[in-house]
């Protein structure tokens, strides 16, 4: 995911990377690592999963443990890109002006959301005639981007009030809204309340809007706050029992909200009729939009393990890190590299041209084709190997160069 160089003194790279102009908190690229690595797991599911395309992974009625722990692991991913995206916008505008650096935050915003449009949804769907546009977690980090860039000339407190009112606040959308989610207008579902919002923008192309605005804007905001944290000047003892309290007291949080089964969620969970089912419904969580339990869930665990992941050491750490120095490369890449394993996958099962689709969604789908979790495990952990070496690579490169554009990737 798309986030900015944050520094460190204390750098640690595998043995042949050298350490150039620039260190790096080796906790922050560990975690993004760990979630970029989680995070293809479940693209390689709904590329290559037998019922991805017909069936909720999460659906307490029709699941697996299996195929639901596969989806709902993955839930960490995003919140944790976009606080660590904010984490990074304030780490890199200490050496700007702040108007400097809401223009920079503005362009890489408006960048992200091009980018989405017209790289990640052709790696996605790999329809040329972009019949089915997506907006999903770089819209949302691009258009987060932008908002914080016009916020960025307000005082930190302003800020840090903005970003917990949108953090905490946002599902009271759900108390005010006169009807349905589907009856609210375009602009509340785009800023608001998106879940699979289909807009149509000409007879033979629509838009998919999975990523509600400013829910996630109040992740990065939030973020960007968190930020002061990481300073060269703050204590590293403080730093790492404020995020271990901050995570814990987020888990908790989520657990409160979770059993009073009220605010904090537009779905509430229900007893059903085997222990595994209520396990399934107490957990599933809106992530489209995001509501205040997901993200006290996921993001708890997320601040608990960057506080623990100060202390992580080996060779793991150095592998996995990799991974999250370049995550918008990776994750661009990705997509582009699954996709075209499932073009090889679709003809060599003997599907042919007739049966690609030139329809919305994605193309190389045809009825009745997909494999087990079994293959998708296979093909998840061949396709993180094979970007290993392109990512380091392309790090070593970015160690080694300035160039303008490089901070936009």
């Amino acid at each position: 995911m798309p986030v900015f160089p944050i520094f460190k003194n204390n750098q640690q790279l595998p043995p042949d990377m050298p350490s150039l102009r620039s260190n790096r908190i080796q906790s922050i690229d560990i975690l993004r690592g760990i979630v970029m690595i989680i995070m293809a797991v479940d693209h390689t599911r709904d590329f290559f999963h037998l019922p991805a395309a017909t069936s909720d992974p999460l659906n307490p009625n029709t699941t697996s443990l299996p195929i639901y722990l596969t989806r709902w692991i993955t839930h960490f991913c995003a919140p944790t890109f976009v606080l660590l995206s904010g984490v990074s916008a304030y780490l890199s505008s200490r050496n700007k002006t702040a108007g400097e650096a809401g223009a920079f935050l503005i362009k890489r915003g408006l960048w992200l959301v091009l980018v989405e449009i017209a790289i990640v949804t052709l790696g996605i769907t790999f329809n040329p005639g972009y019949n089915f546009i997506i907006l999903q977690v770089i819209w949302a980090i691009g258009a987060s981007m932008i908002i914080l860039g016009l916020l960025r000339r307000l005082p930190y407190n302003v800020l840090l009030i903005i970003g917990i009112l949108l953090f905490f606040g946002h599902d009271i959308i759900w108390y005010l809204l006169p009807g349905a989610p589907r009856d609210a207008s375009q602009l509340v579902k785009f800023l608001l309340t998106a879940n699979g919002n289909i807009v149509p923008v000409s007879s033979q192309r629509v838009i998919g809007d999975f990523y509600a605005v400013l829910p996630w804007t109040g992740v990065m905001v939030m973020g960007f706050c968190l930020g002061r944290w990481f300073g060269k000047e703050y204590p590293g003892e403080k730093r790492r029992r404020q995020l271990l309290m901050t995570g814990i007291s987020l888990t908790i949080l989520f657990f409160v909200l979770r059993l009073a089964n009220g605010y904090g969620d537009p779905a509430p969970w229900r007893r059903m009729d085997t222990p595994l089912k209520t396990f399934f419904s107490f957990f599933f969580v809106s992530k489209y939009p995001p509501s205040l339990m997901y993200l006290s869930a996921t993001l708890g665990l997320s601040l608990t393990a960057l506080s623990l992941l100060e202390y992580a050491k080996g060779k793991w750490t150095q592998v996995v890190s990799v991974y999250g120095r370049v995550p918008f490369f990776y994750y661009i890449l990705h997509f582009y590299l699954l996709h075209t394993i499932l073009v090889i996958f679709f003809f060599a099962t003997g599907h042919t041209t007739a049966q690609i689709s030139s329809g919305g969604g994605l193309m190389f789908q045809a009825p009745g084709f997909g494999y087990g979790l079994v293959v998708v495990y296979i093909i998840w952990i061949a396709a993180v190997a094979a970007l290993y070496w392109p990512c380091r690579w392309f790090a070593r490169y970015k160690l080694e160069h300035r160039q303008w554009w490089l901070s936009y990737i």
